[in-house]
């Protein structure tokens, strides 16, 4: 019996494996998982060899303009090559026991490409064009394109809009394709699909292009089947009318379903059975769901990384100003999916420790044998609430949720000749607190609350700042058993689509894992932080909703002065 016959059994086989592929921001990893009882045998990691492309392109050494991050997709399939044979290695499994692969991917990354999957980089007359290569999540160069998309379809009272809590952020699909359109109109035109590096990697093992049903609902305006219409994209750039149409409608793939068969290339490529079920592609957010049994109604899970999604389910649809979207199905099918977001999180903690810290203490941290973060939470764990007398804009990356607004930008204020570097570090901590405390408000106020928060991703080891987020929040916190969350719910919906269990959900409650209120809030500090999140609050009305648009005013000075190739005289 073959592995994919194996894979369409109804009750999963205590020797059978599924591979679960992570595509993060800076890596990709794989992870093996047992299909019984979702016990993770073996993992690697693959850096991807080109990093994130934010400053120069790599291929010329060419300057890029601020608030660009490119990728490129080679390094993806870099990952099936290596991490998956070397996770299959570690794991010390036969792989012909392997029934499926599931992957996830960070959103909304975007890949130009002909009709045959090519990404339009790979076109030796194209090296040299920024707009050929992989938009990352994190691009959000086409802020103003979002305006538009954001203002005219406000004036127009477009029903799709309240779904995304009335605002379209510049890194989703349509503002980015926007932008390569009016940008570089010449790979615009050659481009046959605008393509989710979720469903790019997918196509690259099965031979299929298949769009995902998340990416597609989330971040590119996919609403009862229908998306944006051609007369509405029309008024944005004549040229963009057939956008929807002609670069991204595609055969939609549920959450859990098979989305083809790994071909012989890809089996070649990872070692593993040619023919065994590929699931449809996801979002690393949100199939950490099922990884850490949260999938029931207000229980919001956070993936904290370099950015923090927050997704959870409901059964109640409502408009939720600045969340990121509302999909039927979003998550697991037969509830309302919701998501929210930071830009920026881990990011902003090492852009201080690596741009700010003095070098005195990278030499202390060494002495103590302690990393540089643990050396400044060991500084400053145990200093009086607000005795730092600061407070925090967590926007060093614009703001996802509420304000949906990435021409915003970081802020420490409270700075004295006497603040010390591990000072402002626990006040950038405390800041992303603050706006994951905003969006739990903005949920509860409008008709959907939450009753439980429960944490993933690699933050959640530094367990001052998870006792931190507990008492800024008010609620306990859970954790996820598994240092993989995402690997690991890729896995879980590589399981569903082999057939080893009915539905994502089944498969998530045998496979997923789950450490009930590991922190819970003290009373007195959650008193002492209320006070400094009032503060946080003010200045983020003041400076986020337009009352002071000083930040966007700088915003457009950086851009002119690199534009004009300004030098200090």
């Amino acid at each position: 019996m073959t592995a994919a016959q194996r894979g369409a059994e109804p009750h999963p086989d205590h020797d059978s494996y599924v591979v679960g592929i992570d595509y993060g921001t800076l890596s990709g990893r794989a992870v093996v998982v047992r299909v019984s009882d979702g016990v993770e045998l073996g993992s690697a990691v693959l850096e991807y060899p080109h990093a994130v492309m934010d400053t120069t392109l790599a291929a010329t050494g060419a300057a890029l303009p601020p608030e660009w991050a490119l990728q490129v997709p080679q390094d993806y399939v870099d990952v099936l090559k290596s991490a998956v044979p070397a996770a299959v290695a570690n794991a010390g499994i036969d792989p012909a026991r392997v029934i499926g692969v599931g992957t996830d991917f960070t959103a909304c990354t975007m890949v130009p490409v002909l009709a045959d999957g090519t990404p339009l980089c790979e076109l030796p007359e194209y090296l040299d064009r920024p707009h050929a290569y992989v938009k990352l999540w994190k691009h959000h160069s086409a802020q103003r394109q979002a305006d538009r998309i954001n203002e005219l379809a406000a004036a127009r009272g477009e029903a799709w809009l309240p779904r995304y809590g009335g605002l379209i952020s510049s890194e989703w699909e349509f503002a980015k394709g926007l932008q390569l359109l009016e940008e570089d109109p010449e790979l615009y035109n050659r481009m046959d699909h605008w393509v989710e590096a979720a469903d790019w990697i997918v196509w690259q093992l099965t031979g299929r292009y298949v769009r995902n049903a998340c990416s597609a609902g989330y971040k590119g305006i996919l609403q009862d089947g229908e998306y944006p219409s051609a007369d509405f994209l029309a008024a944005l750039n004549p040229d963009f009318a057939g956008f929807a149409n002609e670069k991204v409608r595609h055969p939609i793939g549920q959450l859990g379903d098979v989305a083809g068969r790994l071909s012989e290339q890809a089996a070649a490529w990872t070692g593993l059975p040619e023919g065994i079920a590929v699931a449809v592609g996801n979002v690393d957010a949100h199939v950490t769901g099922p990884a850490a049994q949260a999938v029931e109604p207000g229980q919001m899970v956070a993936i904290m990384g370099t950015s923090t999604c927050h997704v959870m389910n409901s059964d109640n649809l409502a408009d939720v100003p600045g969340m990121c979207g509302v999909v039927d199905g979003g998550i697991v099918s037969g509830l309302y999916g919701y998501e929210a977001g930071q830009s920026g999180v881990g990011d902003i903690f090492a852009w201080y420790v690596n741009n700010q810290v003095p070098a005195r203490y990278f030499a202390e941290a060494e002495a103590a044998g302690l990393s540089v973060h643990q050396h400044l939470t060991e500084l400053i764990k145990d200093q009086p609430i607000g005795a730092h007398g600061l407070v925090a804009l967590d926007w060093h990356s614009g703001n996802r949720s509420v304000l949906v607004d990435h021409e915003l930008s970081g802020l420490v204020l409270g700075t004295t000749l006497t603040t010390r570097p591990e000072e402002i570090y626990r006040a950038l901590l405390e800041a992303t607190a603050f706006g994951t405390r905003m969006i739990i408000e903005t949920f509860n106020a409008n008709g959907v609350p939450v009753t439980e928060f429960i944490v993933a991703g690699g933050l959640l080891k530094n367990t001052f700042l998870m006792q931190t987020y507990s008492d800024i929040l008010r609620l306990p916190i859970s954790t996820i058993g598994s240092d993989q969350g995402p690997a690991l719910g890729s896995a879980i919906h590589a399981a569903a689509a082999a057939g080893a269990y009915p539905n994502v959900r089944a498969a998530g409650k045998a496979m997923g894992k789950l450490n009930k209120n590991v922190f819970t809030p003290n009373d007195e500090a959650a008193r002492a932080y209320d006070a400094l999140y009032a503060e946080y609050a003010l200045l983020h009305e003041y400076l986020g909703r337009g009352t002071n648009e000083v930040m966007h005013r700088l915003k457009a000075l950086k851009r002119d002065a690199v534009g004009s190739g300004k030098k200090k005289g």
